[in-house]
């Protein structure tokens, strides 16, 4: 029986884009994966994801993956939850595999996972059991080859952005080199990177402060 599993990199930070990805593996060869170290791409350090991602590829029957830039996560936002575009994506995802899974494992975003497998079905075009759970990404092995895959993807965008611009953090809201950067390049350039998620609102904010400053001091200038 073929599996699939999906899982994503980068779905929360203000900068960078969102990574999905889908590995394909014959069930009775899953454990195979667990051989090798696979797991939650979460509980591996980035040296110890690029091993595995190289140990895992021969093992998989096929693997994808599909990046959203942030300029489309915003646009898509202004009409579609990020739950939503999730599943588009998957649904592209599974449409273009060579194979057809007949089982596909996947990390539910939804609160009510079974909410999130409706989603996926609908833009899908063949039949399939689809289980959305919560941290699928730890409990079925497939799923973490594709987190793997998500992340070590998202990791090497960043990585690109920080070649280009200078360091940036991880693109996380909660990583102060991130927020710096942002500040800085707001005040330098007055407009947010190309690469941030505009519709974010860490970006609606350190947007805001900035005009607001310039505001005052302009104010102040002018009395």
């Amino acid at each position: 029986m073929l599996v699939a599993g999906i899982d994503e990199a980068g779905r929360g930070p203000c900068i960078g884009p969102m990574v999905l990805a889908v590995a394909c593996i014959e069930k009775k060869f899953e454990d195979q994966l667990k051989e090798i170290g696979v797991k939650d791409s979460k509980l591996l350090s980035p040296k110890q994801r690029k091993e595995c991602l190289k140990k895992l590829k021969p093992l998989v029957k096929e693997f994808n993956s599909v990046h959203i830039a942030p300029e489309e996560i915003d646009r898509l936002r202004d009409r579609k939850s990020l739950n939503e575009i999730e599943a588009m994506r998957i649904g592209f995802l599974l449409n273009n595999l060579k194979e057809k899974p007949e089982v596909v494992y996947v990390d539910a975003p939804d609160i009510i996972e079974e909410n999130f497998a409706k989603r996926i079905k609908k833009y899908i075009s063949f039949n399939c059991i689809i289980k959305a759970e919560h941290k699928a990404d730890f409990n079925y092995p497939i799923v973490g080859a594709a987190s793997i895959i998500a992340k070590v993807e998202r990791d090497r965008e960043i990585e690109k952005l920080a070649k280009e611009h200078g360091d940036l953090g991880s693109g996380y809201s909660h990583d102060e080199k991130t927020i710096s950067f942002l500040k800085k390049w707001m005040k330098e350039k007055k407009a947010l990177p190309y690469f941030s998620r505009k519709s974010w609102e860490t970006s609606s904010k350190i947007s805001s402060e900035v005009f607001q400053k310039k505001l005052l001091q302009y104010c102040e200038a002018t009395k």
